[in-house]
């Protein structure tokens, strides 16, 4: 009997917006959510691709003057085969994919294959600009009207698509896509077609991301700017009135760390306590994380322990890691959080109370100061003659145990998670690494510190190392790297603050 054909997934051409991650749209973000193949432009902003399932095929289609670019064609059909296999595919593109974006081409080709297709929009780059370089597109005094332009019209047509007369008359705005190569040819156009050469324009590269850059000029001498600066794409040209606005209305590039690049290392579920106040303040954010969390490597150590929670007077959580992995396995289990009736908490720092308060646990002792000694000081006086679990890291300092049993105390510890060294960079990370094009670099535990100088060594000597704390400080200093900054804090936001007071101080 011949076997049933199989019904084609749906292909999503999903519009990823101008570059900043977060202006994908949320039906964006639920496609790729969905997908088992995502294709997707290199001016994609690869955090956007976190939103993909783990075990999604990502598929870069390419980039100029680094390597082979898949042909639009091959593009297509890769869609169609992937769909006609039952796999949902995802076709990631910068902006709008009805906007310049040849979105219009692949659903073309979808809908002849008979390959069901939903197209959803993303912000396209002009109207990014609007918000992102301070230059609205249309006001009420200066321009009721706007026009979007390719400066690159397909190189198979006989006719120009682009009536420059039409354009040259027109009192509103114009955006040029596409035109950085193609720039002397449409403004010389333009101001032959009557458009005065000393009216306002600007250029706008890589608009809405950190390293955003815009060159005020006229249309007269846009083409000369353009190659004096070396602007390369991905760029806009803006031409009209409203361009004067920009220096005034422009927030995106005052922001306190803008044009600064800093590395975040910690582990990657970890990093968007540092990331996001980061990249919030102006920040060119890199991620790569140093150390990596696990399971620990006795499983039937923490199961034991957690079959004996009653047994202890006192749990000790050193880590917002530690609680996430001992309660979380206690409710993955047979247990529940009655299991904790008698017992008493005490933790170390803000984030790892309230990691406790997602499971609706209120601590019974946290120092004000975020160290192993405040907390081993607090809990000495009452330690003799009770019964303390420490919930741990595979590996660590030995402070509070130490004091712990000195002052009478019984103490136990599990590993309830492993920490482990990265061995290798991320291949961004380490090209700006190499090149001393990272400012900044986070250091938020003595493990982190070690691991990053192993990974890095003299390298870091080029960035600024932002310390969370005295004995992160310390380590650094045994490892032959002094932090330039110490958190007041010892909190993820403290070293966001010390990064910011020592921007102001340049």
């Amino acid at each position: 009997m011949a076997q049933p054909k199989q019904t084609p997934a749906t292909v999503y051409l999903v519009g990823a917006g101008p570059g900043d991650p977060g202006l994908v749209t949320l039906r964006g973000v639920e496609c790729l959510r969905r997908a088992e193949v995502v294709l997707y432009d290199y001016l994609v902003n690869p955090a956007v691709l976190e939103h993909a399932p783990t075990g999604a095929e990502l598929v870069c289609l390419g980039r100029h003057g680094d390597g082979r670019i898949m042909p639009p064609e091959e593009v297509s059909q890769r869609m169609i085969r992937s769909a006609s296999d039952g796999r949902t595919v995802v076709r990631l593109k910068g902006g709008d994919p009805a906007v310049f974006a040849r979105g219009a081409e692949e659903a073309t080709a979808l809908a002849e294959a008979g390959i069901p297709f939903e197209i959803v929009p993303g912000i396209t780059a002009a109207l990014a600009v609007g918000s992102y370089a301070g230059i609205p597109l249309t006001h009420r005094e200066l321009a009721s009207a706007v026009t979007l332009i390719t400066g690159q019209e397909d190189a198979d047509k006989t006719d120009s698509g682009v009536d420059f007369s039409a354009l040259a008359a027109m009192r509103g705005t114009l955006v040029f896509y596409m035109g950085v190569t193609t720039v002397r040819h449409w403004t010389d156009a333009l101001i032959a077609a009557g458009k005065p050469a000393d009216v306002p324009a600007a250029i706008v590269r890589r608009c809405s991301l950190a390293d955003q850059t815009t060159i005020y000029c006229t249309l007269g001498s846009l083409a000369e700017q353009i190659e004096a600066a070396r602007v390369r794409p991905p760029a806009l040209a803006i031409i009209g009135p409203v361009v004067s606005l920009g220096p005034t209305l422009d927030w995106f590039s005052r922001r306190p760390l803008f044009g600064t690049r800093v590395l975040v290392t910690r582990p990657r579920d970890q990093a968007a306590a540092l990331a996001g106040p980061l990249a919030e303040m102006g920040a060119d954010v890199l991620r790569q994380p140093v150390i990596e969390i696990g399971p620990p490597d006795d499983l039937a150590a923490v199961d034991a322990a957690i079959s004996r929670l009653g047994e202890f007077d006192w749990i000790v959580f050193s880590s917002a890691n530690g609680v996430e992995r001992l309660l979380g396995r206690l409710l993955a289990g047979a247990g529940d959080l009655r299991a904790l009736g008698g017992v008493k908490i005490a933790a170390i720092g803000p984030a790892t109370v309230e990691r406790l308060a997602g499971y609706h646990l209120k601590c019974d002792l946290h120092p004000a100061e975020y160290r192993a000694e405040a907390l081993a000081a607090a809990l000495t006086p009452q330690a003799a003659g009770k019964r303390f679990l420490l919930a741990r890291a595979s590996r660590g300092r030995e402070v509070l145990a130490e004091q712990l049993t000195t002052a009478g105390g019984h103490v136990e510890q599990v590993v309830v998670y492993s920490s482990t060294d990265v061995t290798a960079a991320e291949p961004d990370v380490a090209e700006a690494m190499s090149q001393g094009r990272i400012d900044w670099v986070t250091v938020t535990s003595s493990a982190i510190a070690r691991s990053l100088v192993a990974l890095f060594g003299e390298q870091l000597r080029a960035c600024r190392l932002a310390s969370i704390s005295p004995i992160t400080s310390q380590t650094l200093q045994e490892l032959g790297h002094n932090a330039a900054v110490e958190a007041e804090e010892y909190t993820s936001a403290g070293v966001v603050e010390a990064i910011a007071q020592a921007a102001k101080s340049c």
